[in-house]
Formats: C-alpha cells, sequence, structure tokens
C-alpha cells in the first residue's frame, strides 16, 4: 500500500470496491476499517488499485506519565474489532497499539496499574491458525516474568479457540491471562470494549487467579462483566455485547468498575515452572456436523486428515450407514453433541453402541471449540497416547457430573 495508515481511500479489488480507513497491519495484508465500524482483512495481491479520498491529520500524541508504583499489566494486542480505532475528526488512527494511545482511549486505566502494550500482530480472528496460537505463547513466556498480568485483545469469532488453545499450551501457568474482545466496534457509542478491558484489569489486580479466562459483557447493559473459564465457553450471539456464555459450568466471576465478586470456588495446582507445549503447525483437523442426508463422500474426503472432530446429533448420534465410512478413517476421531449444553452418552441407543469401539469422547461434555484444540494439542504433543488422554479432564474442559445451575 502507498497510502498511510489513517488515509480514507477506495480499493478496487477483483470483484468489488470498498471504501475505508487504513490500520496499522502486518503480513501483507491491509486491514481496512470501513465506514460501518468494523475492520476488513485484504490479501494485498487481490488489490488492483488505491485512490487516496482524504488524508489523514497528524495526531500526535501527548506522553503520560505512568505511577511506577502501580502493579505492571501487559495488553498484548492481536486484532479484532477492539484492536484499533478512528478519530473520525481528524480521520487519523488513534490507537498505534502504543501505552499511551491506549491511555489517550482509556485514561481511567491509569489510575489502576502501570500499562504495557505490544502488537504480536493484527489479524482478524477468522484468519487465525495453529501457528498464531504458537506466537502467542512464546510471547506470554518471554513476558510475565515480573508483570502482574497479561491482557489479550482479540476478535470475537475465534477467541474460544484461542483461549482454551492457550490453556493447553501454557503449561503451570502461575499468572492471570485474561482475553478481551469487541462486539461493538471501540470507536461507537455502544462499544463494549472499555468496560470488557477494565474489568479484566480489575480481575487481575483484585484476585490471585493464575489461569486463562474470557472477559466479556455479562448482559447488554454497560456495568457489569462475567470471567469465563477458558476451555467451556461459547460465542452464543453474533452481535450482543452479552453474547459469552459458559457451557456446562459457571462463570468464574462477576466483575465491575469498583467490586469482583467471585462465583465459584476457584483453585489450581501448579507442579513445577511455567513451560511450553506447543502446536504441529502442519497438522490438519477437520470437522465433520452430522445431519441428515449424510452422504459418505462428506465422510471419505478427511480420510487424508491428521484428526477429525465429529459434531453428532443428540447424544452421539451419526446415520446408521455411516458408521462403516466412519470406521475406515484411520485418524482419531473424537465425538461431541450438537445440542449447546450436555454430554455424548453412546451406550444408551444402538447406533451410539456401533459407534462407540471407533470413536474418543463418549460421556464427555466437551465445547466443540475446546474438543478441537485439544485433538491438535495431544497431537501434536503426545500421539500416541491420544485415544487414552483425550478422556482426561487436563484444563477443566471435563465435569464428572452436570448440575441444573449449568444451563443457560
Amino acid at each position: 500500500m502507498k497510502a498511510k495508515v489513517g488515509n480514507f481511500v477506495e480499493l478496487e479489488l477483483k470483484n468489488e470496491t470498498l471504501q475505508g480507513t487504513l490500520m496499522p497491519s502486518k503480513n501483507k495484508k491491509t486491514i481496512l476499517k470501513l465506514k460501518s465500524g468494523y475492520n476488513i482483512s485484504i490479501d494485498d495481491k487481490s488489490i488492483v488499485s488505491e485512490k487516496l479520498i482524504k488524508q489523514s491529520s497528524e495526531k500526535s500524541l501527548s506522553k503520560i506519565k505512568q505511577n511506577k508504583n502501580l502493579p505492571e499489566i501487559l495488553i498484548l494486542h492481536t486484532g479484532g474489532t477492539i484492536a484499533s480505532s478512528v478519530d473520525y475528526e481528524t480521520g487519523a488512527v488513534s490507537s498505534n497499539f502504543s501505552p499511551e494511545a491506549l491511555l489517550s482511549k482509556y485514561p481511567e486505566l491509569s489510575k489502576l496499574c502501570n500499562i504495557k502494550s505490544k502488537m504480536i500482530f493484527n489479524e482478524l480472528s477468522e484468519n487465525l491458525n495453529l501457528k498464531h496460537y504458537n506466537i502467542l505463547a512464546k510471547e506470554i513466556l518471554k513476558e510475565i516474568g515480573n508483570i502482574k498480568g497479561i491482557v489479550i485483545t482479540h476478535g470475537t469469532d475465534t477467541m474460544v479457540y484461542t483461549s482454551a488453545a492457550l490453556s493447553f499450551a501454557l503449561e503451570n501457568l502461575d499468572k492471570p491471562v485474561i482475553l478481551v474482545g469487541s462486539q461493538r466496534s471501540s470507536d461507537r457509542p455502544s462499544s463494549d470494549s472499555f468496560l470488557n478491558l477494565y474489568c479484566a484489569i480489575n480481575f487481575i489486580l483484585k484476585t490471585n487467579f493464575n489461569d486463562v479466562a474470557i472477559c466479556m459483557h455479562s448482559s447488554i447493559d454497560d456495568n457489569m462483566c462475567y470471567i469465563l473459564p477458558s476451555t467451556k465457553t461459547k460465542k452464543l450471539h453474533s452481535s450482543r455485547r452479552d453474547a459469552f456464555r459458559p457451557i456446562n459450568s459457571e462463570p468464574i466471576a462477576e466483575v465491575s468498575k469498583d467490586n469482583v465478586k467471585m462465583l465459584k470456588y476457584y483453585e489450581k495446582n501448579i507442579e513445577g515452572r511455567l513451560k511450553l507445549k506447543l502446536f504441529n503447525e502442519n497438522l490438519k483437523i477437520g470437522i465433520l456436523t452430522v445431519h441428515p442426508n449424510l452422504n459418505n463422500s462428506e465422510i471419505s474426503c478427511f480420510k487424508s486428515f491428521d484428526g477429525l472432530v465429529i459434531q453428532t446429533t443428540g447424544i452421539g448420534h451419526v446415520p446408521e450407514k455411516s458408521i462403516d465410512e466412519i470406521k475406515k478413517l484411520k485418524m482419531p476421531k473424537a465425538i461431541v453433541t450438537q445440542s449447546i449444553f450436555g454430554n455424548v452418552n453412546l451406550d444408551i441407543y444402538s447406533t451410539g453402541r456401533k459407534l462407540k469401539p471407533y470413536v474418543i469422547g463418549d460421556k464427555l461434555d466437551l465445547t466443540l471449540e475446546t474438543a478441537y484444540i485439544k485433538l491438535a494439542w495431544l497431537l501434536s504433543n503426545y500421539p500416541k497416547q491420544v485415544n487414552e488422554m483425550f478422556g482426561r479432564n487436563l484444563r477443566g474442559e471435563i465435569n464428572d457430573r452436570l448440575t441444573p445451575a449449568m444451563f443457560i
């Protein structure tokens, strides 16, 4: 791109023309903030031409003096709706991922802590893969030494995959790592970005929590957030501010600007120092969704994959005619239920009993996202023990029993 970050441009692509403000980006990608307030990622190779419509006014950020006596919080930026915003009066990008930019937008944070800020990558969350999880885990290990905790800004669409990935990759984590996102663009009046970020920091400062979690709105009102378990959470609405909910679990805490209320007993056993158990970035893990009229060719197309997660109907059902085709696949095959809540049970009906010898995941209450990540992590680190270890509760992803309070 010839135009500078902050300029309002028109980009002609092969199939469409887009207008928006250029945002910070890396890796031969262009991030464009559309008039709607949402960001779009564009491969530079697909841009036919560019036209400058309005040049950005320079906006200097005053040096904000931080209180070195306050605890230090590191904010790692990865992209998504929360990561950057535009000053619509000047056309300038007001978030350059520095502490000064962050504190100029959210000056209240300077009263809580000493901010350290770094952009790891600026990528829409639907573009993330196993490589990005490794990059994040390595950065956390590098930075976590003397700080109080880490907040990761992340796109909401795949945030639960990343939270699960970090939970598995960061073994013996002894400090908090909290992911936050924003359902509404951070430069819109209805944005949820500030409260999510503020509450995540407030939770870190006022508790001894030492694990990975998610912090998002607890209701559509702008006054409270939930701290949600990293391996038991799902995005249940495409746009509501309270889209994230615990699945077969309960929120860890309820946090406001003034108060932190723990909602469940939390204790984590740590055995040794923090170490990384990363992902094999070359793995191919598939997801098969069972549906009426399922064709065997939909199953066989995964034959070259390293692993497969099967979303069954009910408590573990697939069409009886599909069982032989599933049997032919020689990789580990994990099953979850398409029902959001509840667990798999292959002992109830005949089709489940016929399927049982060829899959893993029976009796478990894993979410699809966590099952996918866990399978990839086990194949990366314990390839010969996948079938046995998949049923173990390694990061709080499995419940021994479900209670009524764990539903909705």
